[in-house]
């Protein structure tokens, strides 16, 4: 059971790099988007009407993958303070309880924002010509990655694994 979660948590981990590459591929590409549009505007003097809407979208879309990420590095907001005061046996209480709002908070962010994707699939950002539920995805997709990253702490605490220690990946301790 044990060696079945290390894996799973492994491939959750490889979602997990792959989402910070696609971040970082999106900062990249967002600031070449700024920078095409700025020498169009001042050298050309013929700004491209999609640019500030395709890097505000794709801008969008990298922030809301690095907070998935944080989820699973554990960046994300706690009770940090309280476990400078409180017993070392309360650290892994407060962690869950912290990972439990977390994934009520991303359960909201899939429920919500589903509802806005389903409700904007029919119209277009006209100068993208996508749907307007694009605008809405990141949100629903880091919503999921932010679920599963947080169930994979709970449950790689509860199997008894130092997951309050390390940042990411999980190894087998021995007894």
């Amino acid at each position: 059971m044990r060696d079945r979660l290390l894996s799973i948590s492994r491939g959750l981990g490889l979602l997990s790099n792959l989402a910070l590459w696609l971040a970082g591929l999106g900062l990249v590409t967002m600031t070449v988007v700024v920078a095409y549009q700025v020498f169009m505007r001042f050298v050309i003097n013929a700004s491209p009407a999609w640019t500030e809407s395709g890097s505000i979208m794709i801008m969008t879309w990298f922030i809301f993958l690095g907070a998935a990420v944080g989820v699973r590095e554990n960046f994300h907001m706690g009770f940090d303070v309280l476990l400078y005061v409180l017993p070392p046996g309360a650290k892994p209480w407060l962690r869950g309880i912290s990972d439990v709002f977390v994934f009520g908070f991303a359960f909201g962010m899939v429920f919500y924002g589903g509802e806005l994707v389903i409700r904007y699939w029919s119209t277009r950002i006209p100068v993208l010509g996508l749907p307007t539920s694009f605008t809405y995805l990141p949100i629903v997709t880091s919503g999921v990655l932010m679920c599963l990253f947080s169930l994979e702490r709970l449950v790689l605490r509860l199997a008894g694994e130092p997951v309050d220690e390390i940042a990411a990946e999980p190894t087998i301790t021995e007894a």
